[in-house]
């Protein structure tokens, strides 16, 4: 196998772990569901054969090969005239965490206690990188920001996170962190539902997981291995996008937890079949 030991630790763009429709992006998908699982090496062969039935070409998927193993999440192994792939310790823990990110994503929260995570932060109008980094970190860590320099979450739990998103960004001095509690609102007023329509856009995710269980409201496929892969792939994104706010925090009609449940129904019927493919492929 290649040397990998002089590459830096290896990173990864928010798009391409939430499931970009690239060519890279589909190669993870495949890796976290025919490689990980075994933690053996495949041939250059089959990831073509599958991101073929994608719509992949040949030549993006050899470059989406090696451009993911120039960048320290694959190594190679000549064996005769081809070539097989196996991930790397980086890889295997990375995609890892992302099964279980995947696999464990309900659609809602299933408790709460009623508090949030509050975090006013803002980097100036000239740290446009700042800008960028604060926005999209805090973003996919599932907090929304109803004003600016004002970021919420339901999971007091991610405080951590917040810490090294702060601190990257470069605006930890100057920010604050709060544990917080929502007072009653008025007699009549729903300030909380305003809060939470001004933090996220719930209506658009909504119409989202729509799409989702459009996309995938029959049973029978022709082919699991494609199939599956398709499923895993459009789902990736949601734990990703989706706050994971508690039920009375959601509006009506809300489609994630059916979604959610559709998935792993999906998956529990075509995985085994999309496994046997893929072994056929490696045969």
């Amino acid at each position: 196998m290649c040397d990998v030991t002089d590459v830096p630790a290896p990173t990864l763009s928010r798009r391409h772990a939430a499931g970009s429709a690239s060519a890279r992006g589909l190669l993870f998908t495949v890796l976290g569901e025919f490689v990980l699982p075994e933690r053996r090496t495949a041939w250059t062969s089959s990831f073509i054969d599958v991101l073929g039935r994608l719509g992949v070409e040949e030549k993006a998927a050899r470059q989406a090969l090696m451009r993911t193993a120039g960048d320290g999440w694959l190594e190679s192994e000549r064996v005769g005239r081809r070539t097989r792939w196996a991930l790397t310790p980086a890889a295997e823990a990375l995609l890892g965490e992302g099964t279980e990110r995947i696999f464990g994503f309900t659609g809602a929260a299933e408790h709460w206690d009623g508090r949030w995570l509050l975090v006013l932060a803002r980097a100036p109008e000239s740290e446009r990188p700042a800008r960028h980094l604060l926005r999209t970190r805090l973003s996919w860590a599932g907090f929304g920001s109803p004003a600016p320099g004002v970021w919420v979450s339901t999971h007091v739990d991610r405080a951590a996170e917040v810490e090294t998103v702060l601190a990257e960004a470069g605006v930890r001095p100057d920010a604050q962190v709060f544990v917080a509690q929502h007072l009653p609102p008025a007699a009549g007023r729903d300030d909380l539902a305003a809060m939470v329509r001004a933090a996220w856009d719930l209506a658009d995710l909504e119409q989202r997981y729509e799409a989702f269980l459009a996309r995938f409201a029959d049973d029978d496929v022709d082919d699991p291995l494609t199939a599956t892969t398709e499923l895993v792939h459009a789902w990736r994104r949601f734990p990703w996008i989706d706050p994971l706010l508690p039920d009375e925090l959601l509006p009506e009609p809300w489609n994630g937890v059916t979604a959610a449940r559709r998935f792993a129904d999906l998956h529990a019927r075509w995985a085994g079949s999309a496994r046997a493919g893929w072994a056929t492929l490696e045969a």
